[in-house]
């Protein structure tokens, strides 16, 4: 695991999380992809259980959920954590459609999502 960067686990624990496993058989890739894809910042992992996991909400059924590598560098750029990340993608916003920045763009407003995540750098 040396190299990944870890978020905490300030989720919900109702909030379904996919070992690292899992979510290369969801993307049809090897487990050192997935690795790979959380060291370039693509996904964010966290430690449940004591095994490094993805949140579920990251994926539909045909990959990542669109939007969400480029929300996740715009806040880095920003200069969030991983932790911070986590947190702000899953914080109910009454005036996002879907109630939460992952929800958004799981319902294509990624192009609104990135715009907050933006005006949060200024």
């Amino acid at each position: 695991m040396s190299g990944i960067p870890v978020a905490e686990d300030i989720l919900d624990t109702a909030i379904a999380v996919l070992p690292l496993a899992e979510v290369a058989t969801v993307l049809g890739t090897s487990a050192n992809k997935v690795r790979q894809m959380l060291r370039d910042g693509q996904l964010i992992a966290l430690k449940r259980g004591g095994e490094l996991c993805v949140p579920s909400d990251f994926f539909v059924r045909d990959g990542v959920v669109k939007g969400l590598t480029g929300t996740i560098t715009v806040l880095a750029d920003s200069g969030f954590s991983r932790t911070e990340m986590l947190r702000w993608l899953f914080t109910a916003d009454d005036t996002l459609p879907g109630s939460t920045p992952i929800n958004a763009l799981r319902t294509s407003h990624g192009t609104e999502v990135k715009r907050r995540a933006q005006a949060m750098a200024f």
